[in-house]
């Protein structure tokens, strides 16, 4: 019965992909910031090779993961910076989305405090569909078990998808803000042609500042807002950084559409070139009353690669360790 509990609620949430066709979003984490705006590319100088991953509603045994890794760097003779990323997200056994792409950011002084950086990417996005693990309604009897044979189709066809975003980062002293825009081809994942089956143009904003607290320990107080707008679809999160030179805490307060309040915690280590982090997500409270307490474990690993003398280059960002 449980087995057959978690199949259905697989297939619901697969419904829900195919009407609304979202994606797994890894929420305002600055640690996976290289799928969402390419204007980022480049934005800490060094070289940065950026490994997540990800468990969605652990302890449910609804075997949702996802795995991240990403690297960029400011190139002088390109005057900005390159990235790439891929992304699998492994939902279920169901559903299998690989995704990735490059982006490019000219990074641009405009003032003598005041710099922006206009990012492009491409990137594709492939989505395979495990037909064996999917039990369909009319397959349950209540008297028999699950049957072997539906009376339904599913297409267990694969398809890809490519697809572009452009993004901006505004870097003014202390502040920084960014806005981009994703899936502005609206790329087809059925390949049917109706506008239900496209994934819907998205759109990310976020602003942050540092405050210093202790000048002699370089303690730094560090606000973030983070907004993000899908279709029908938003999420926005109000929350801050209290970081020093090697340990950080942060925590954001976070709501969406559906009138779910979530609070978002964690901690990273840095040493040296070396960063590791953790963040955990929980539901507050649920609009629908269906969401179970916890809903994300994240883990990951920064390392700084190649070592450059931004001062004299460009201007450089500390991203929150969020």
């Amino acid at each position: 019965m449980k087995k057959t509990f978690i199949c259905t609620i697989l297939y619901a949430f697969l419904l829900i992909l195919r009407a609304g066709c979202q994606e797994s979003g890894y929420g305002p984490g600055f640690q996976t910031i290289m799928n969402t705006n390419p204007a980022y590319s480049g934005g800490e100088g060094d070289g940065m090779l950026r490994l997540s991953y990800l468990n969605f509603y652990p302890g449910n045994n609804f075997n949702l993961h996802s795995f991240f890794i990403s690297y960029d760097t400011y190139v002088s003779g390109l005057h900005g910076g390159t990235g790439a990323w891929l992304s699998n997200d492994y939902l279920g056994g169901i559903i299998n989305d690989l995704r990735g792409g490059l982006s490019y950011s000219y990074h641009l002084q405009v003032d003598r405090n005041f710099y922006i950086n206009a990012g492009l990417s491409a990137s594709f996005y492939h989505r395979g569909i495990n037909r064996s693990n999917i039990i369909l309604p009319d397959q349950v009897d209540a008297l028999n078990g699950i049957s072997s044979s539906s009376g339904e189709t599913l297409t267990t066809r694969g398809r890809t998808v490519f697809d572009v975003g452009a993004g901006f980062l505004f870097i003014m002293g202390r502040y920084f803000g960014s806005i981009s825009f994703n899936h502005l081809a609206k790329p087809d994942l059925s390949g049917d042609g109706t506008s239900g089956e496209r994934l819907n143009r998205k759109a990310t904003i976020r602003f942050s500042g540092s405050f210093e607290i202790n000048q002699k320990i370089h303690l730094n107080a560090v606000p973030v807002y983070f907004g993000e707008l899908q279709g029908n679809r938003f999420l926005t999160g109000i929350g801050g950084v209290i970081e020093s030179p090697i340990f950080s805490i942060n925590a954001m307060l976070l709501t969406n559409s559906a009138k779910d309040l979530d609070l978002q915690s964690g901690f990273s280590i840095k040493k040296g070139p070396l960063m590791i982090y953790y963040n955990y997500c929980f539901n507050i409270s649920s609009g629908n009353k269906l969401l179970p307490a916890s809903l994300l474990h994240q883990a990951g690993i920064t390392v700084s690669v190649k070592n450059i003398d931004k001062r004299k280059i460009i201007n450089t960002i500390n991203y929150p360790k969020l």
